[in-house]
């Protein structure tokens, strides 16, 4: 039987886990401080700038799942990046390697059977060849254009045996080539949003005023000659809790909402006979429809608001926006 998980095996559990977090963190920063007394990971990152084609990487095992992170990365923050399984590439898939492309071969020990099979192929195609190891004598090392070192001290495993720390340091030196790429390019939140079109980033940035707002016959707006009631009838039937008031060209003059209506209560006892010209706030706050629905956010939070409305480039009225439009466009 399973022995009961005690306060003695958490203790150890907990201690065991602070020191793998504490060797991986310490065979990072000796990285780091490596690179100062290393130029190949500039001559990487060049060799990746010029790079016309795609990088491709590729790696088995642990260094696999490595390898596909890594492609992932570069190809969501601007560099075209692709995972070759090196066992498939012997079988056909080496096919979608060009001469163009840059080649990323990880393999802790630098003799992995299935990228050695693969490499001098890649190298008689023409294509430059970046070595990950943690072997700078290695059979990997010495047929690539640059080596890069990641070699550690030891694994977090308790064993020394499970790659763990040494993956982690892999992991974090394509992180570092990712970025410097991503910089170079002058890739900015705008690009990384067309490349996430479904997450949150690509919602803020690619959703435009257009997309969100209400507009034709769902535009509650009323003439400034009205009386309140019929603007009131207006504010019911759209559902927006304010109403637009506009001129004869269909340009908004004015905004009238419930907060108005609600603080109207206490000082008017006949809304019969009132205009709503006279209770209306004049110069009302506008948006493109062009501009981004994160605009919108933006004004309704500087000036406390829960509506806006959406004028074209003449001044007339188009649209309309509530903050739970954006909300459900998960915009905010």
């Amino acid at each position: 039987m399973l022995k009961a998980f005690d306060a003695k095996m958490a203790a150890h559990a907990l201690r065991l886990a602070r020191e793998t977090l504490q060797n991986e963190a310490a065979a990072i920063t000796a990285l780091e401080l490596r690179l100062g007394d290393d130029d190949t990971v500039v001559k990487a990152i060049e060799l990746l700038f010029n790079c016309k084609g795609r990088v491709v990487v590729s790696g088995i095992g642990k260094s696999g799942h490595i390898a596909r992170k890594m492609a992932a990365t570069f190809a969501s923050t601007g560099t075209p990046a692709m995972f070759v399984h090196p066992a498939e590439a012997a079988h056909g898939d080496l096919g979608m390697v060009t001469a163009d492309d840059a080649f990323i071969a990880i393999s802790y020990s630098g003799e992995s059977t299935e990228l050695m099979t693969i490499l001098p192929v890649v190298k008689r195609m023409g294509s430059k060849v970046i070595a990950i190891t943690g072997k700078p004598g290695s059979s990997l090392a010495s047929i690539a254009d640059v080596h890069l070192n990641v070699a550690v001290a030891k694994e977090a495993c308790p064993m020394n045996l499970a790659p763990t720390t040494s993956t982690t340091v892999t992991l974090a030196l394509g992180d570092a080539l990712a970025v410097a790429l991503l910089d170079l390019r002058g890739f900015r939140e705008e690009d990384f949003a067309r490349s996430h079109p479904g997450g949150a980033l690509g919602r803020r940035l690619l959703t435009h005023v257009r997309d969100v707002m209400r507009s034709g016959a769902d535009v509650p707006k009323v003439r400034a000659d009205v009386k309140l009631t019929d603007a009131l009838l207006e504010m019911t039937r759209k559902g927006m809790g304010m109403t637009a008031v506009v001129d004869a060209d269909d340009k908004p003059i004015g905004v009238f909402t419930d907060g108005d209506l609600r603080r109207m209560i206490e000082k008017v006892q006949d809304f019969t006979q009132v205009l709503i010209r006279d209770v209306m706030h004049a110069n009302p706050r506008s948006i493109a429809p062009e501009q981004l629905a994160v605009d919108a956010v933006a004004i309704m939070e500087q000036f406390r608001i829960n509506q806006v409305l959406v004028a074209d480039a003449d001044g007339k009225l188009v649209g309309a926006l509530h903050i739970h439009d954006l909300t459900r466009a998960k915009v905010i």
